[in-house]
C-alpha cells in the first residue's frame, strides 16, 4: 500500500485534503501554519486532524524503513525469495512483519541451533510427518539412529527433536496470531504483593493493588500505570494469565494428527513451545499492548490538561506583587512592572517563628503605593492560607485584586539555565517568585519556561513513554503559543521557540537582534533576522504580532501574503486600512467573492474579515478573583457534608482533584460529576474552574478527600 491511501485508511479524510497536507508538511510547513493559513488545500482541516496525518505519515515511513532493513537482512543471508519479498512488502502492521521475519532472525545459540547442529532437523522432520505411526518402540528405533557422540542415547535425540519442533511452533504466525487473540479476548492481569515490603509507608498507597485480578482488556489506563509503578517500585509481582491447557490444546488440533507415539512427541514440544516461547513473549507483548495504549490515553489527558492550563486566564498587563509564602524563611516579594519586568524584591516574616505581621503589612501597603500595584499573586505552596489571610485584612488606597497562584513547577524554573539567564544577580527564591507574579500576568508566556512534565497535571506522567509524552506536550505548545500569537518585542527565547518556523535558534537570534538593533518596527524587518529565511518567515510572521508597527496589520494574524487583499478591500470601499479594521459594518458588507483566486478563497476570506473585526483578540478569558473557604486551613477542618469553593487542579480519566484551600486536594471521582452517566471529565469540568463541591468521605489517615460536583 502507498502511503495517500494508507492515510485514507487511518483517518478516513478526504483523498485530495490528505493529499494536498502531505505535500505541505513536506515542503516543511507547520501544523499551526497549514490549519490557519491553507484552508482551502486541506478543506479546513484542524489541528487534530492534521496532527493524525502526521503521526500516519510517519507510522508509514518508519514501517517502510523497517521493511527495507529486512529486505537487506534477508538478502545478505541469501533466504530472499520472490514470494517471501512479497510478503514482506505487503505487510501493513509491524507485529506481521516481524513474525514474518521471526524465523530468520539471528539470535543467540538457542537449544533448537545446537540441536540442528547434532543432526536432529531429521528426526524432527520425521515427528512432524506423522505418516509412519508408530509405536514407542519403533520410534525408539528410529531415534537410535541419530546416535553419536554428542547425542549418547535416543531420549537425548527425541529431546533434541522436540527442542526444532517447538521452534518452529513459536514461528508460525498463525498459531502466535491464535495466541494473541486469546490473551486479547481472555487474559487476566494478577498482582501478589511482596510480603516483605507490605508494610513500608511508601507501599501503602498501592495496597489496593496488593491482590488484584481483571481482565487485562478491561482494565482502566490509570489501574494498569499504577500496577506497574508498584512492580516498579517492588511492592508487587504481575503476572499475566489466560487458561494455558485449553491454549495448549487449540495449538495442538492444528498440529498433531494421529494418535501414536510421534503424536506425543509433538505433544510435548508444543507443550514446551508454549511454556518456554510463545507464552512468554506474547503475553508480555499482550502486557506492552495494553501499557501503550494506556500510554496513548495518559498522554491525551496530560495533553489536554496542558493545553487548559497554558490558555488558563491571564490578568494582563498590571502591575503586580507577587508573594512566594513561607513561615521560617519568611515570604518573599517582588513587585513587576506591566511588562513582568522585576522592580524590587525582598522578604517578609509575618508568621512563625517571628510573628513580625504589623512589619510585613507596613511593607506590603509601602510597595503597593510606591509600584503602584495593581494586583498580588500569592503561591499556594506553604503558609498560603495564612499569608493570603494576611492580606485580606489589609486596606489598601487603591483596588488590588488578590489571586492565589498555582506555583506547580516554580522551584523547577528558578533553578533552571533559562531563569538563571533571566536573573544572573539573584537567587532561586526570588526567581520563584518572579515566576508567581508572571504567571498571573500571562500564564502561557511564563509556563512555557518550564518543563512540562513538572508542572503536574497529568496522571502518572513519568511512568508512560517520555518521547511520546514529550512530542505530545511540544505539539501542545506550539499549538496554543500559535493560537495566542506572540509580541516578537517582548517574548522570551522559550515563547519564540515554540513559534511556528521558529524553533530555539531562530528565538536566540531574534532576541539578539532586539538588543542589536532595539525593537521590530514592522514585520518586513523580521526579515533581516540572521538565517531568518523566507520559509521561516512564510511560517511564522502571522503568528508574530509588532503593537506599533505603522501597519495596523502587523498586530493582527492577517498574513503578510493577504496583506494586499485586505488593503484593496479598503481601497474598495473607499477608507483607509486603520478606518476599516475595527469597523463591523463595513466589513460586514463586503463582497468576498470578488477576491477569491486560485489560492485563497472564501474559509481563507471569512477568517481575514473575523481577525480584522477585532484584530489582535486574546482567545482567553481574563482571570478572576478567587476565594476559598476562610474557616478552612487544614484536613482536620473538613466535615462530610459541606459546601465548599475549590478550584480544579488535575483532570484525570476517573475524575478530577480539586484544591479547596489546603495542603491535601480532593477527588470528585467520575461517578460523582453528575447524577447520570459521565463519559469524559471534561464535558463537566475544565482545568482551573471555580467550582463548589460537597465533602463526599474524609480519610485523614491515608489524607484522601472524596468530593461531589454542586451544580
Amino acid at each position: 500500500m502507498q502511503l495517500i491511501p494508507y492515510i485514507i485508511s487511518q483517518t478516513k479524510l478526504p483523498e485530495a485534503s490528505v493529499k494536498n497536507t502531505v505535500n505541505l508538511l513536506n515542503q516543511d510547513c507547520t501544523i499551526p501554519f497549514i490549519s490557519r493559513y491553507r484552508k482551502e488545500a486541506t478543506g479546513n482541516l484542524d489541528e487534530v486532524q492534521i496532527g493524525d496525518i502526521v503521526k500516519f505519515k510517519d507510522a508509514f515511513e518508519t514501517l517502510e524503513k523497517r521493511k527495507l532493513a529486512i529486505l537487506k537482512a534477508l538478502e545478505d543471508q541469501e533466504v530472499l525469495t520472490a514470494d517471501l519479498k512479497a510478503k514482506v512488502n505487503a505487510c501493513q502492521d509491524s507485529t506481521t512483519l516481524e513474525d514474518l521475519y521471526l524465523p530468520y532472525k539471528k539470535s543467540r545459540r538457542t537449544k533448537a541451533e545446537t540441536a540442528r547442529k547434532n543432526g536432529l532437523e531429521p528426526l524432527a522432520k520425521i515427528l512432524m510427518s506423522q505418516s509412519r505411526h508408530v509405536d514407542d518402540k519403533g520410534l525408539a528405533t528410529i531415534a537410535q539412529e541419530f546416535i553419536t557422540s554428542e547425542i549418547t542415547s535416543f531420549e537425548d535425540a527425541l529431546e533434541g527433536a522436540r527442542h526444532i519442533i517447538a521452534e518452529w511452533v513459536n514461528e508460525r504466525s498463525d498459531l502466535r496470531n491464535q495466541l494473541r487473540n486469546q490473551l486479547q479476548r481472555h487474559a487476566m492481569i494478577a498482582t501478589k504483593v511482596i510480603k516483605a515490603k507490605k508494610d513500608e509507608e511508601k507501599a501503602q498507597k498501592f495496597r489496593d493493588y496488593f491482590e488484584w485480578e481483571e481482565a487485562l482488556s478491561r482494565i482502566p489506563s490509570h489501574r494498569l500505570l499504577a500496577i506497574l509503578r508498584a512492580e516498579a517500585e517492588g511492592f508487587i509481582r504481575v503476572k499475566i494469565e489466560i487458561d494455558a491447557e485449553h491454549a495448549i490444546n487449540r495449538i495442538a488440533s492444528r498440529i498433531i494428527k494421529t494418535q501414536d507415539a510421534c503424536a506425543q512427541q509433538i505433544e510435548l514440544a508444543i507443550s514446551d513451545a508454549y511454556k518456554r516461547l510463545l507464552f512468554p513473549s506474547l503475553s508480555n507483548e499482550a502486557l506492552q499492548n495494553a501499557k501503550q495504549k494506556a500510554d496513548e490515553a495518559a498522554i491525551a489527558i496530560f495533553a489536554k490538561n496542558l493545553k487548559q492550563l497554558l490558555l488558563g486566564s491571564p490578568l494582563g498587563e498590571k502591575r503586580v506583587l507577587a508573594i512566594d509564602p513561607g513561615f521560617k524563611s519568611g515570604c518573599k516579594l517582588v513587585c513587576l512592572d506591566e511588562k513582568g519586568d522585576l522592580k524590587h524584591n525582598e522578604t517578609i516574616y509575618p508568621h512563625p517563628p517571628k510573628n513580625d505581621q504589623t512589619g510585613a503589612m507596613k511593607k506590603i501597603s509601602f510597595l503597593t503605593e510606591a509600584h503602584n500595584i495593581e494586583a498580588i499573586a500569592i503561591g499556594n505552596g506553604t503558609a498560603s492560607r495564612e499569608t493570603e489571610a494576611l492580606i485580606k485584612r489589609m486596606r489598601f488606597k487603591n483596588e488590588i485584586q488578590v489571586f492565589v497562584v498555582s506555583e506547580a513547577g516554580a522551584s523547577i524554573y528558578s533553578a533552571s539555565k533559562i531563569a538563571r539567564d533571566e536573573f544572573p544577580n539573584y537567587d532561586v527564591t526570588v526567581r520563584g517568585s518572579v515566576s508567581i507574579g508572571r504567571r498571573l500576568q500571562d500564564p502561557l508566556a511564563e509556563l512555557v519556561k518550564i518543563d512540562a512534565k513538572s508542572i503536574g497535571v497529568g496522571q502518572y506522567q513519568h511512568d508512560v513513554d517520555q518521547a511520546k509524552l514529550q512530542h505530545e506536550l511540544d505539539v501542545v505548545v506550539q499549538s496554543c503559543v500559535n493560537s495566542v500569537g506572540v509580541n516578537i518585542n517582548t517574548a522570551s527565547h522559550s515563547l519564540l521557540s515554540a513559534v511556528s518556523g521558529i524553533g530555539p535558534k531562530l528565538a536566540e537570534n531574534i532576541v539578539a537582534y532586539r538588543s542589536e538593533y532595539g525593537a521590530f518596527s514592522n514585520r518586513k524587518e523580521i526579515k533581516n533576522v540572521t538565517r531568518l529565511g523566507e520559509k521561516a518567515f512564510e511560517q511564522a510572521a502571522g503568528f508574530l504580532r509588532i503593537k506599533a508597527s505603522a501597519n495596523p496589520l502587523d498586530d493582527s494574524a492577517v498574513h503578510p501574503e493577504s496583506y494586499a487583499i485586505v488593503e484593496q478591500m479598503a481601497k474598495d470601499e473607499g477608507v483607509s486600512l486603520s478606518e476599516l479594521i475595527g469597523s463591523k459594518s463595513k466589513l460586514q458588507n463586503i463582497s468576498l467573492q470578488k477576491y477569491c483566486t486560485e489560492t485563497v478563497g472564501l474559509l481563507t476570506l471569512k477568517d481575514i474579515v473575523k481577525e480584522l473585526e477585532k484584530p489582535g483578540l486574546d482567545i482567553r478569558e481574563q482571570a478572576k478573583v478567587f476565594s476559598f473557604d476562610q474557616n478552612i486551613s487544614t484536613i482536620s477542618d473538613l466535615r462530610v457534608g459541606q459546601l465548599l469553593p475549590g478550584i480544579v487542579n488535575n483532570i484525570t480519566a476517573f475524575g478530577c482533584f480539586v484544591d479547596v484551600g489546603i495542603k491535601e486536594s480532593g477527588l470528585i471521582h467520575i461517578s460523582n460529576l453528575s447524577d447520570g452517566f459521565v463519559k469524559d471529565v471534561n464535558e463537566h469540568v475544565h482545568l482551573q474552574q471555580q467550582i463548589m463541591v460537597k465533602i463526599l468521605e474524609v480519610d485523614e489517615k491515608r489524607k484522601r478527600i472524596q468530593l461531589k460536583l454542586q451544580g
